[in-house]
């Protein structure tokens, strides 16, 4: 005889309740990543890059966006300082799949790909890695969520919760997001490396209505060991402006002009 187990009414609900939340965790994930609706959106911002010591360096940047069923694109060009001055940066994602990226600077003279496993490695000097970048796109369904609990973060009630990559090869161990109940905005990322102790933190400085979206218009990375921070403010922003398609191309990224 074969002995089973008795499942009393409160397991059965106990056992409910943590498949809805496992579920409502990657919609809350997903809604909040998707939470701006349009077709493209061009902004020019100023990095802000914090030295250890407190000094600041800044730097001039443009991205340009475009939305598509086969997933985002995405495009970044500095102007300033003489330093950084033609570096273009592209990604282009792939659902249910890592992006593929490609970077351009003008000391090297060519397009140089990304590797999967070059993620970490810091994006121009900044405070944000390769994978950073993208981060705000990251398909969710590369990630198991999981609601850890309701608190308030500045006076706003937030959902927590903890993301893991279900790739092993991602730069991060977890992802701790507070989300905004009522708004969607992520306020906050702390990011744990592989050693699960706390690396980075992504906050949420300053939001603006902008063309009837709420927008972040200040963002800060905090690297903890380091002991240095880049934030990115946006000095303009414009959605569903009209961008090319080729300056979503290899021949932009290499040229810096559009393809006829």
């Amino acid at each position: 005889m074969v002995k089973t187990k008795k499942i009393t009414a409160a397991a059965v609900l106990f056992l409910a309740a943590l498949s809805v939340s496992a579920q409502n965790a990657e919609e809350i994930v997903r809604a909040s990543r998707n939470r701006i609706e349009a077709d493209t959106t061009y902004a020019r911002s100023t990095m802000v890059l914090k030295a250890k010591n407190g000094s600041e360096t800044r730097r001039v940047i443009e991205q340009f966006t475009k939305n598509g069923d086969g997933g985002d694109r995405v495009m970044i060009v500095f102007h300033e300082p003489r330093s950084v001055a033609g570096t273009r940066f592209l990604t282009v994602e792939n659902p249910g799949a890592e992006d593929d990226r490609w970077i351009f600077q003008p000391a090297r003279g060519r397009e140089q790909r990304i590797a999967q496993g070059d993620g970490s490695k810091s994006f121009v000097g900044t405070d944000f890695s390769n994978d950073d970048i993208s981060s705000a796109n990251r398909d969710a369904d590369l990630d198991t969520h999981t609601l850890l609990r309701e608190e308030e973060l500045g006076g706003n009630p937030c959902y927590v919760i903890r993301s893991v990559p279900k790739n092993g090869s991602y730069q991060y161990s977890a992802m701790i997001q507070w989300i905004d109940r009522n708004t969607g905005v992520c306020h906050r990322i702390d990011l744990y490396d592989k050693r699960n102790a706390l690396a980075k933190t992504l906050e949420t400085l300053a939001l603006e209505d902008i063309e009837g979206r709420l927008t972040a218009t200040r963002t800060r990375m905090t690297s903890h060991a380091a002991g240095t921070s880049t934030t990115i403010i946006v000095d303009t922003i414009r959605y569903d402006a009209a961008i090319p398609d080729g300056i979503f191309t290899r021949q932009f990224l290499a040229t810096g002009r559009v393809p006829q």
